[in-house]
């Protein structure tokens, strides 16, 4: 764990978008926090070197459809080029049965794709938002970036989530406090069969959880039953809205709804994995 202040990080972050920045170069940009700060910053010393930032967001259906317009809005609030680059994983990159290595393989194949389309802009750099809590969990995507020479600047320069959220505030980024959102694919546990009906289902059913204002919010689908992960602090809500809940929920096809007594954490369909 690197033991560096966060100026100590902020001024070693600045250094390497300095380096980057020296030539056009591309952010992975999904309008989460980690890539959002890593664009301000690059957008801020390209401003000095007279480059382009080029903000690439894959239209992919295992995120729900509204993050593109989100991730445009974020990109033009900072000032980058937004690009948008389609990609269809459950036909094109192997993950149809949800492998355990499905984050490796879907990550290898969006980012060939995006090494594609740098090379279309002569563009060498590419960059990506992995933070240091990410090296220390069940992350094998990252084993897919090293092996494509994609750059992980906030993990380089030691940034823990909390820490992007700091400087994000700082900065001013109106995303700093925005919850994670990993791919919907998250929600079914290893070794089960994906449509884009179900990954469709599990949208809808998280956008009407979200609306009740609870913040992280995760709808886990065991077969028939879908488990509800939310912040413990969350529950009331989540009682107080109980047959509402219950009715969307079975509308969209499953018999039993739960509550789960340990609450939101991320990567929970992990356990047990080594």
């Amino acid at each position: 764990m690197n033991t560096n202040t966060l100026e100590e990080k902020t001024a070693a972050l600045v250094r390497q978008m300095e380096s980057y920045t020296m030539e056009d170069v591309m952010v992975a940009f999904s309008g989460g926090v980690d890539s959002s700060l890593i664009l301000k910053v690059a957008c801020e010393t390209a401003k000095k070197n007279g480059t382009i930032v080029y903000a690439a967001t894959m239209r992919t259906k295992l995120h729900p459809a509204q993050e593109i317009e989100h991730a445009k809005r974020v990109a033009e609030e900072i000032g980058a080029e937004h690009i948008v680059i389609p990609v269809d994983e459950l036909m094109e990159a192997g993950i149809g049965d949800n492998p355990v290595d499905r984050c490796y393989r879907c990550k290898k194949h969006l980012f060939q794709k995006m090494l594609t389309q740098a090379q279309t802009f002569r563009i060498t750099h590419i960059l990506e938002g992995t933070n240091e809590d990410d090296l220390h969990v069940y992350r094998p995507g990252l084993k897919a970036l090293k092996e494509l020479g994609i750059i992980s600047p906030l993990a380089d320069a030691g940034f823990t989530k909390a820490e992007v959220r700091s400087l994000a505030e700082k900065y001013g980024i109106s995303v700093s406090n925005r919850p994670s959102m990993p791919c919907l694919a998250t929600r079914f546990p290893y070794g089960t069969r994906l449509s884009y009906e179900e990954l469709e289902k599990v949208e809808k059913g998280e956008t009407f959880l979200k609306k009740l204002g609870v913040y992280n919010v995760r709808l886990r689908i065991h077969e028939d039953t879908a488990r509800i992960e939310v912040d413990a602090a969350d529950f009331p809500v989540i009682l107080a809205h109980r047959a509402e809940i219950t009715a969307c929920i079975k509308e969209l096809g499953y018999s039993y709804i739960t509550l789960d007594l340990e609450g939101f954490r991320s990567g929970s369909m992990d356990i047990g994995l080594k």
